[in-house]
């Protein structure tokens, strides 16, 4: 404790000598001054951990010497001390940020235990996180264990992700390690369990399946359209759970979560097939038969994206909803993104408005090609940081503010995840070979059986034929494809990058999240 300085400031400093005492016994280093100014410079040219800060002083008040010391520092932590408990200064404190106040005449162990609350809840938060996994750990397991089914895997690893963001406060590098290792094995079960299931559930004649890419719409966004109450459903591309929960906080300064849920991107989990199964309503073979000048596949010239509205207007009259009028937008860069806040408020004669946003997915492709982005979003953490920072001062995140107060509907999804690949796998094919590092189709593919999940018939897995002999193949965990020629170049250029395609959780355990105005 004896690296703690604490600064107190009084003009009656003289007559606290017992309470400094009682302080330097248990272990802080008290420094005195006795009026606003000398504390300021005090503060400019000195690092305390706390500053105890009496409210009535001659000269500047303790309120004008608060603003001043949060110029210098913004982040130090200011007790204020006051006998005066009018509400509209306690407002005025607490607008400024204080930490604590306490009411005159102070005992000494009232300032230790705020001294104690606000020094020592960094190093308390950590140990109780710690504590908590521990115990968790063993539940964890044994859930992992127990077999679970497609819910239960939505459940087990929104756990996984609430613990991911928890552990950020542990600062136990073991603790972070034991809670890495854990997460792979769940990866892993979780490969054997898609691996199982998959190709039952694109097949729904013989099983129950959850709700994935193709029935998205039907099942979690149309049902919630209401007469005269706007809808928007906006698709912020590449979008991970634990991404989301970050930007969470930020939605719910203006919106009421009504339903915070998951779905299953389906496979490959890339654009070009979840993101059409979205707006089409249908699996990649369906789209393919029902819309073949439109479709691309892998290994076809031009754009894979370019025919979302038709689908989506196709899948509306399907269901019977052709008469809705809706409004289609979609945004690749910062000028769309200003031209939506200044039309944002004209969307409101919609009964449904689709913006599909894309910021994450080019923040992934980025990372990867760019050596300074690789500095920034180095892992999980600072990619979660980046997306915080991006959606913050978004022209999104302004749209939306502007319709907050409006009576809406506002729902949040995503095509499909990326996961951190780290692991190496060789896999050999022809010139026609897609490019993806996550998901690979062509003919004559040669692979490690155990690094893929593997279709010999893509129709198995709701996939178009693009040619004879033609299968797919779906990297497992965090292994990324690549082929023998320049193999250590690819393996070097490529590892800890963020990727999809594959089957991971973070992949394809995606957020589904039913908003409304407060």
């Amino acid at each position: 404790m004896s690296d703690v300085n604490i600064l107190w400031v009084d003009d009656e400093i003289d007559s606290l000598k017992s309470h400094i005492l009682f302080l330097e016994n248990k272990g802080y280093k008290v420094h005195t001054r006795a009026n606003g100014f000398d504390a300021v410079e005090f503060v400019k040219t000195n690092l305390p951990d706390v500053v105890l800060l009496d409210e009535s002083m001659p000269g500047i008040t303790g309120l004008e010497t608060l603003q001043q010391i949060k110029e210098v520092n913004s982040n130090l932590p200011v007790v204020m001390i006051t006998k005066n408990e009018t509400e509209n200064l306690m407002d005025e404190a607490i607008g400024s940020q204080i930490s604590d106040y306490l009411i005159k005449p102070v005992n000494p162990n009232q300032v230790l235990l705020s001294l104690k609350k606000i020094i020592d809840n960094k190093r308390l938060v950590a140990e109780k996180t710690t504590s908590s996994y521990q115990q968790e750990f063993r539940n964890l397991f044994m859930a992992l264990n127990s077999n679970p089914d497609y819910n239960e895997w939505m459940d087990l690893y929104k756990k996984l992700v609430y613990w991911e963001l928890e552990m950020k406060k542990s600062d136990s590098p073991e603790m972070q390690e034991v809670f890495q290792s854990q997460k792979a094995e769940a990866n892993t079960e979780f490969f054997k369990f898609v691996s199982r299931n998959y190709a039952s559930w694109v097949n729904p004649k013989k099983a129950e399946s959850p709700v994935m890419s193709h029935t998205l719409m039907q099942l979690k966004v149309l049902p919630h359209l209401e007469k005269g109450k706007p809808l928007f459903f906006i698709l912020i591309d590449n979008l991970r759970f634990d991404q989301w929960k970050t930007i969470q906080p930020m939605f719910a300064e203006s919106f009421r979560i009504q339903e915070e849920e998951t779905f299953y991107a389906i496979l490959p989990t890339a654009t070009q097939y979840a993101r059409n199964a979205i707006f089409a309503g249908m699996l990649p073979v369906d789209i393919e038969k029902n819309f073949h000048a439109q479709w691309k596949n892998d290994d076809e010239e031009g754009g894979k994206n370019l025919f979302e509205e038709e689908f989506f207007k196709a899948q509306l009259k399907r269901l019977g909803k052709g008469d809705l009028k809706y409004a289609y937008t979609k945004i690749v860069n910062n000028h769309e993104g200003q031209k939506l806040v200044d039309n944002i408020h004209n969307m409101m004669q919609n009964d449904i408005n689709v913006i599909v946003y894309n910021f994450v997915d080019m923040l992934s492709h980025a990372r990867t090609e760019m050596e300074v982005l690789k500095e920034l979003a180095s892992d999980e953490t600072s990619y979660r940081s980046i997306t915080q920072s991006w959606f913050e001062h978004s022209p999104l995140h302004q749209a939306l503010k502007k319709i907050a107060d409006k009576k809406i509907t506002l729902i949040i999804g995503t095509d499909h995840g990326s996961t951190r690949v780290k692991t190496p796998g060789k896999i050999i094919g022809d010139k026609q070979t897609t490019a993806n590092l996550r998901y690979k189709h062509g003919r004559n593919l040669n692979y490690d059986a155990k690094d893929v999940l593997a279709f010999k018939d893509p129709k198995e897995a709701g996939l178009p034929v693009p040619n004879v002999n033609s299968s797919y193949v779906f990297a497992k965990g965090d292994i990324y494809l690549c082929y023998p020629n320049n193999y250590n170049h690819f393996v070097n250029y490529y590892r800890n990058t963020f990727q999809h395609g594959g089957v991971s959780l973070e992949e394809m355990i995606v957020p589904i999240i039913r908003m409304t105005n407060k």
